[in-house]
């Protein structure tokens, strides 16, 4: 895994030895199919790539088609600069945007390791289908 900036976003980018097993945690499956999950950009994007390579970018709650963008993943290694206050930290939304929190409101942000994240993302996505009966 590597995190850190790269020019003004953090990363956090798997190897591909984590790619399948963060996939899995996610439960991207669930959700979506034809993607794996590469990474994280500024902590509320998942970095998805599809099975020709192409890289997308989708919020992590909602895990949903029609939010997936397409990204231009292109990395310099070289240029990430780790930052020790977020390594192993994700920043999350006790109540996520899409359900109306606050993302500027501090008492609604705090910061979790990558399994509670990867619990977190499952509940508010499984809240997600059920909200719109899917």
């Amino acid at each position: 895994m590597t995190e850190g900036w790269h020019d003004d976003e953090y990363l956090v980018l798997f190897s591909e030895e984590e790619v399948e097993p963060m996939t899995q945690r996610y439960g991207l499956k669930r959700f979506i199919n034809g993607f794996r999950i590469v990474g994280l950009r500024g902590w509320d994007d998942f970095i998805l790539q599809d099975t020709q390579g192409k890289s997308f970018i989708m919020p992590t709650v909602p895990i949903a088609i029609e939010y997936l963008k397409s990204f231009t993943l292109v990395i310099d290694f070289s240029k990430v600069r780790a930052d020790s206050r977020f390594t192993g930290k994700v920043k999350w939304y006790a109540k996520p945007p899409i359900f109306g929190g606050d993302p500027q409101a501090k008492e609604n942000m705090t910061w979790i390791d990558f399994e509670k994240h990867a619990e977190a993302v499952q509940w508010w996505n499984q809240k997600f289908l059920e909200v719109n009966g899917v």
